[in-house]
């Protein structure tokens, strides 16, 4: 059984794509689910008129706006691996969303647009996966169309974010002169949009190409020979282990939309890409081929089927394997669970799934036991995996029923869209009034969009601006200290906080009022 568990975690890869909004990450998970023979037909996220929406797009907005605003997980076998990518949610406003992701993965892709570079977003969400020392691999998109050089990208990467580069291939022109890519780590010429056994060519030991071909005539043949020494004399070694501890990206060109260069980025990726990996809990590192179930929610999705107003916790395995119907403990109370309802996905495609093993993700029915950040273990070893990065809202609005007849599918839709972690709730100490906190305006229209279209709910949501979130550590607090500016008011757990009005009035507060500790959970966990 051990040695069966070992060998079946070890051919686990589970990954996060991460990118700026547009640089291709939906359309690249499209063609790497193509690859491991999960979809039949990549549709494209541009395809709104043919009605072909992406796969890992399922939600209604995602499809309207062809953007994607929550973490999809999906799962196929390619030669002898079995994959988990989570897509990840390139808006900025949903930036908490994949931060919890990058917890639950041993390494990540990150797309760059040839044209655009590094962007905002990409730099925020890599930073990220820096700071927990994730793998991360890059692809750089968009070949098909013009774009920068590719030296210059290259400089790039390693000036702003700081880490070194090894490209695995090398472009051979770009835009309507693409005539495909130099595959240093294959040895051998991928050539763009010709016949399928004409493909490949052959590398003689200088690294030419064998024999006469039309190609070898281009100067961007030529010019592309000319960087690839460059890069040989000058640039970065290959170092595997540089890659495991994510200070070297292997850096791959490509074109996800035409389908170029995405398989061959898909093999060596899985070649070098890490298993899974311990995970630090209370007990200390916990090593993911360790006999014994546990594992952590990481998100919780309500409504990815609107028929039957469901909730997904979302768990990532740290140990052991996982199997319907076990018994398992719930670290925050102590109380048994039978995991009797569990699923896996592709998107909204979902199966029941009997077993499953370290690294893998599964999703369990939740009717409300669970919240983010929780810890489920087997056995009587009491594991408590490291708390999830919470993020203190920035932006507030009040947010009350259109219909007060509709007051029960008001409340419901409140309650499970919370559970989910994007939007945070709070009330006002007297009167109870619900106000929403967010990262973003992006959640709120979310917010309402779906409280329309899956509770039946409209809502009246009145803007009070930014805020500074300070929770109050004192047993009492005196509630004639809330004024217009710091509003007192309960999060979700009941536990008071003062929502500040700038930065003056927070400063003003604590001058006036020493003996009151005010604390931010970003400080806890950075």
């Amino acid at each position: 059984m051990a040695t069966t568990l070992k060998a079946e975690v070890e051919s686990r890869r589970t990954f996060a794509i991460i990118s700026h909004p547009d640089a291709g990450k939906t359309t690249m998970t499209e063609k790497l689910l193509y690859f491991g023979g999960a979809i039949r037909d990549a549709g494209t996220v541009k395809g709104k008129k043919t009605g072909k929406y992406a796969t890992s797009d399922w939600m209604e907005i995602e499809k309207q706006r062809g953007i994607s605003v929550t973490s999809s997980v999906m799962q196929f076998d390619y030669e002898g691996f079995r994959v988990n990518i989570l897509d990840t949610p390139g808006h900025q406003d949903f930036s908490e969303d994949t931060y919890r992701t990058l917890m639950a993965v041993d390494s990540a892709v990150m797309i760059i647009d040839s044209a655009k570079g590094i962007e905002e977003q990409t730099l925020k969400l890599f930073k990220v996966c820096r700071m927990r020392g994730i793998p991360i691999f890059t692809f750089i998109n968009k070949l098909d169309r013009q774009g920068r050089p590719p030296l210059e990208l290259l400089a790039e990467l390693e000036e702003v974010l700081g880490i070194e580069s090894y490209p695995m291939n090398w472009p051979i022109g770009m835009g309507k002169e693409f005539y495909g890519i130099y595959d240093r780590y294959n040895k051998r010429i991928e050539q763009f949009r010709v016949e399928d056994g004409d493909r490949f060519l052959s590398l003689d030991e200088n690294g030419e190409v064998i024999g006469d071909h039309p190609l070898k005539e281009s100067d961007l043949y030529t010019q592309a020979l000319e960087e690839i020494m460059l890069l040989d004399e000058a640039g970065n070694e290959f170092s595997a282990e540089k890659v495991n501890n994510g200070t070297l990206s292997p850096v791959f060109f490509g074109s996800a939309l035409t389908n170029f260069g995405v398989q061959t980025f898909l093999e060596t990726y899985l070649q070098f890409a890490p298993p899974p990996q311990p995970r630090m809990a209370n007990e200390g590192e916990i090593e993911a081929a360790a006999e014994g179930f546990s594992g952590f929610v990481f998100k919780i999705q309500a409504n990815m089927n609107p028929a039957h107003r469901d909730r997904i916790a979302f768990i990532r395995i740290c140990s052991g394997q996982f199997e319907r119907g076990m018994n398992v403990t719930l670290a925050r109370t102590g109380k048994q669970i039978k995991l009797s309802q569990s699923t896996q996905f592709l998107a909204d495609d979902r199966s029941t799934v009997n077993a499953a093993v370290s690294g893998d993700i599964i999703g369990l029915y939740d009717t409300g036991t669970y919240q983010i950040g929780d810890t489920l273990y087997e056995g009587k070893r009491n594991i408590q995996y490291e708390k999830l990065p919470q993020f203190t809202p920035e932006l507030f609005v009040r947010v009350s029923a259109k219909n007060v007849m509709k007051q029960k599918s008001f409340h419901k839709g409140v309650q499970q869209l919370v559970q989910e972690g994007a939007i945070q709730l709070y009330k006002t100490y007297r009167m109870e009034d619900y106000i929403l906190g967010a990262v973003g305006q992006l959640q709120f229209e979310v917010f309402e969009h779906r409280m329309k279209n899956e509770y039946n709910s409209d809502v009246i949501m009145e803007s009070i601006g930014s805020k500074i979130a300070r929770w109050i550590e004192n047993d009492k607090i005196d509630e004639s200290l809330s004024s217009g500016r710091s509003m007192l008011v309960k999060d979700r757990y009941d536990k008071p906080l003062f929502l500040f009005e700038n930065e003056f009035a927070l400063r003003w507060f604590q001058d006036k009022n020493p003996e009151i500790i005010l604390s931010n959970p970003m400080d806890v966990n950075s």
